[in-house]
C-alpha cells in the first residue's frame, strides 16, 4: 500500500560553485565530502556537516588536479583516510585533519582515474587494505597503501586487444584472507571479474551498452549478487552464487528509465535494497526478491544459478540534471547523499525501509 512504501524526503541541500563528481559520508560522523572540479580546472575537496536542515561548510582544500572519485574503505576506523582518484591518473590518500600533503600519492595511470573503491578497512572485510583504480587508459590497478609505488595487480588489455574505457571498479567476494575479487565496468559494456587470488579473468560478460556503475551487494561476504547499470537506463542483477561453466551467471535485467543509469548503491544495513541514480535527476529504489530455489541442473547435470526478480519501491525527481554519485550512511538507515550536475548536493532520507 502506499502508506507502507518507502518514502524519499530531501532533508537539506547546498548549492555548489564547481562541478561535482563524487559525495562520500564521513564513516561514524555527520560529515560529507563533496569532490570535484573548480573552474579554473583544478581539484575541489569540500566537507561538509550535517546540522539540522542545513549543511555547514567546514573546509575547502583545493589541489592541482580535478577530482573524479573517492573512497574510505581501505581505512580504519581511527584514521578514516580518504583515497581520491584525479584527473592526472594520480591516487592520493589524505588525511582529512591534515589534508595539505597526501600520506599517500602514486601516479597510477596515464589518464583520468574515473572509478576507485576500497576494501579491508573499516573493519569491514577480511583480508588487507586494498584500493583498486579504473582508468581510461584502460587498466585496472590494486594498490596496498602499504607498498609504495607499484600496485599489486594490474589487469591491462592483452597484447593486439584494444584498450577500452574502464568506467568503474568494485571490490567482492572479501570473505577470508584469501579470497577477492574486483569487478570492472567499459564503455563497449564489458563486464570483466578479476580474481585476485588466482590472479586471473574469472568470468566476463558484454551488456551491450556502456557499464557506469557496478556494486555487490556486500563486498564482505561470498560473493552473491552483483548489480551493473548502463548507458541506456537499463541495469543487470546478476546471481554470483552459481556459476554455470558455460553460461556463466543467471541475471534478472529491468529497463529503469530512458536516460543513463548513473550509479547503483545497496542499503548498508540490507543487501536486497538498492538505489539508482539517473540522468533525468531522478532517483529507483528497488528491492530484489529471491526467486525460491536459487540453483538448478542444466541438462548435462551441471549446476545453473537461477535469477530472481526486482521492484520497484520508489521513485523521484530531484534534478533537471543527471544525479551522478549517490552515497548510503553507513550509520544512519535511510540517510543518503547525492550530487548532481545542477551542482547541488542533497541529502535525503528514505523512511520505512524497516516495513519492506
Amino acid at each position: 500500500s502506499g502508506l507502507e512504501r518507502p518514502q524519499v524526503v530531501s532533508h537539506a541541500q547546498q548549492a555548489l560553485s564547481y562541478t561535482l563528481f563524487d559525495c562520500k559520508w564521513v564513516p561514524r560522523s555527520a560529515r560529507l565530502l563533496c569532490l570535484g572540479s573548480a573552474p579554473r580546472g583544478t581539484g575541489l575537496l569540500q566537507l561538509y556537516e550535517l546540522r539540522g536542515g542545513r549543511l555547514a561548510l567546514l573546509r575547502e582544500i583545493e589541489k592541482a588536479k580535478p577530482i573524479k572519485c573517492g573512497t574510505f574503505g581501505a581505512t580504519s576506523l581511527q584514521q578514516r583516510y580518504l583515497a581520491t582518484g584525479d584527473f592526472g591518473g594520480n591516487l592520493h590518500i589524505w588525511n582529512l585533519e591534515a589534508p595539505e600533503i597526501p600520506v599517500y600519492s602514486v601516479k597510477g595511470h596515464k589518464e583520468i582515474i574515473n572509478s576507485i573503491d576500497g576494501v579491508g578497512g573499516l573493519g569491514i572485510g577480511e583480508g588487507a587494505p586494498e584500493i583498486v583504480t579504473g582508468s581510461r587508459d584502460g587498466t585496472v590497478k590494486v594498490w596496498d597503501p602499504r607498498q609504495k609505488d607499484t600496485p599489486v595487480a594490474n589487469m591491462e588489455p592483452v597484447q593486439g586487444e584494444s584498450k577500452r574505457d574502464c568506467w568503474t571498479v568494485a571490490f567482492g567476494n572479501a570473505y577470508n584472507q584469501e579470497e577477492r575479487v574486483v569487478c570492472a565496468g567499459y564503455d563497449n559494456g564489458d563486464i570483466k571479474l578479476f580474481d585476485l587470488k588466482t590472479m586471473s579473468l574469472r568470468w566476463e560478460t558484454n551488456i551491450k551498452n556502456g557499464v557506469c556503475s557496478v556494486e555487490f551487494d556486500r563486498k564482505d561476504v561470498n560473493m552473491n549478487k552483483l548489480v551493473a547499470t548502463s548507458l541506456e537506463g537499463k541495469f543487470h542483477v546478476f546471481d554470483m552464487r552459481t556459476q554455470h561453466p558455460t553460461k556463466g551467471f543467471a541475471s534478472v535485467s529491468e529497463k529503469a528509465q530512458k536516460s543513463t543509469i548513473w550509479q547503483v548503491r545497496h542499503l548498508p544495513q540490507n543487501r536486497d535494497i538498492f538505489m539508482t541514480s539517473g540522468g533525468a535527476g531522478s532517483l529507483h529504489l528497488w528491492k530484489y526478491e529471491y526467486p525460491t530455489q536459487r540453483s538448478k541442473k542444466d541438462s548435462e547435470g551441471a549446476e545453473m544459478g537461477v535469477a530472481g526478480s526486482v521492484s520497484l519501491l520508489q521513485n523521484v525527481t530531484l534534478s533537471t540534471q543527471p544525479i551522478s554519485s549517490l552515497d548510503w550512511s553507513p550509520d544512519k538507515k535511510g540517510l543518503c547523499v547525492c550530487g548532481a550536475f545542477d551542482q547541488t548536493v542533497r541529502v535525503l532520507i528514505v523512511t520505512k525501509l524497516n516495513k519492506v
